[in-house]
């Protein structure tokens, strides 16, 4: 590694403050730290812009790097152009860094771990954007690096293939779900209380002591649509686990939903065995009568779940849907006979995009076991040297 420069971040990278007009900013490219998803997820569509006449811009290719609670890594290679929260900061790549490779020095364990010991704060920590710049790291030649890049972008290109395959699936369950109980749905079909179908639960209100062994708590910011990401939750131990599942506990084909925060992203359980706790979180226990599983998972999912969210939020600082306002939803039934041949046409579409999500799993796991042995010239990269001109 004689070859490879040791240098500052401020020597690979800018750090960038343009702004643009608030005009230029929409919901299909604005980013913040709320639309940023854990463990280098990638984006969600934002669901507000700010207020003000004037934005933080970004460009493609830049690096987005979340700068409230860092532990939480949420870091996004721009695919676009667009406008960004003040609370995201913009690195721009100089010529001798690839941009790829600069996303994945902010992607490495070594570099989360510092903007955590070195943020301030304590209710909310934010990272110090002059220890960031200060951070240290061995640069290898470009050609090196991108070869680097490219062997970890091989990785994630095949994990945002299986995000985007998911997608499709969910809104050909969504097509249906419209067409069969919005479009075609009969007027003598009763209005029930979805608690009279099935319990109707939230998750535990109280914050049960971090452990170093234990089971994952699952909070609304884990939850995205139609995804849960444990591998940033705090620790909990057995008793606490057992004390919060003695109320709360998440069973196969049950449904969460994020109800403090971003609220109404939703998550489909699958699994059998479940090693989770839940706080703050609604729970759907539809494994009672899941027959009902995929109805109402689409249903929340579907305009008319998102305006059932928008007219029943509280609060001003942090908004949040109360479970009284959950237990009361109302619904449409379906003859039993319809729903087990809807249920027919989509299960096939959810099974498999459940095994994409294992698949996309086992994948990330690779990739982060990769990441900090390439990042470090543990492990090297055949390349082609760049001849000179």
């Amino acid at each position: 590694m004689s070859d490879w420069a040791e240098l500052q971040l401020s020597d690979i990278c800018n750090l960038i403050s343009s702004k643009t007009s608030m005009t230029n900013a929409s919901l299909g490219n604005y980013v913040s730290t709320e639309n940023m998803m854990p463990n280098f997820g990638g984006l969600v569509k934002a669901e507000k812009l700010p207020s003000g006449t004037m934005v933080n811009a970004f460009l493609t290719e830049d690096v987005l790097f979340s700068n409230i609670r860092t532990y939480f890594k949420k870091v996004w290679s721009a695919q676009f152009e667009g406008t960004v929260s003040a609370d995201v900061l913009v690195f721009r790549a100089k010529q001798i860094c690839d941009p790829k490779f600069l996303y994945y020095t902010l992607c490495e364990p070594d570099f989360t771990e510092y903007t955590v010991l070195t943020s301030r704060g304590a209710k909310m920590p934010r990272g110090d954007k002059e220890a960031i710049l200060s951070y240290k790291l061995g640069l290898p030649p470009l050609p090196e690096q991108k070869a680097i890049a490219s062997v970890l972008s091989s990785l994630d290109d095949k994990i945002d293939l299986l995000h985007r395959q998911n997608k499709t699936l969910e809104a050909m369950a969504e097509t249906l779900f419209r067409q069969w109980f919005i479009e075609e749905a009969k007027e003598d079909w009763e209005e029930i209380i979805i608690s009279n179908l099935f319990e109707v639960r939230d998750g535990t209100h109280d914050s049960p002591k971090q452990s170093s062994i234990g089971y994952p708590l699952v909070t609304s910011k884990h939850i995205g649509n139609g995804i849960l990401d444990i591998s940033s939750c705090y620790l909990i131990s057995q008793s606490d686990y057992d004390k919060v599942n003695s109320r709360s506990k998440v069973d196969k084909h049950d449904i969460l939903l994020s109800m403090i925060g971003t609220l109404g992203r939703t998550y489909l359980e699958f699994e059998d065995q479940i090693s989770y706790a839940i706080k703050n979180i609604g729970l759907f226990k539809t494994s009672q009568s899941p027959i009902w599983r995929y109805y109402i998972y689409l249903w929340l999912i579907s305009p008319l779940g998102k305006q059932f969210v928008d007219e029943h939020k509280s609060g001003s600082t942090q908004e949040y849907l109360s479970l009284g306002s959950l237990r009361g939803i109302r619904l449409s039934r379906p003859p039993n006979e319809l729903l087990q041949k809807f249920n027919s046409c989509v299960d096939s579409l959810f099974m498999k995009a459940h095994q994409n999500r294992k698949q996309i799993q086992t994948l990330e796991k690779l990739r982060d076991t990769l990441l900090p042995k390439l990042m470090s010239g543990e492990v090297r990269v055949q390349f082609k040297q760049e001849s000179a001109a």
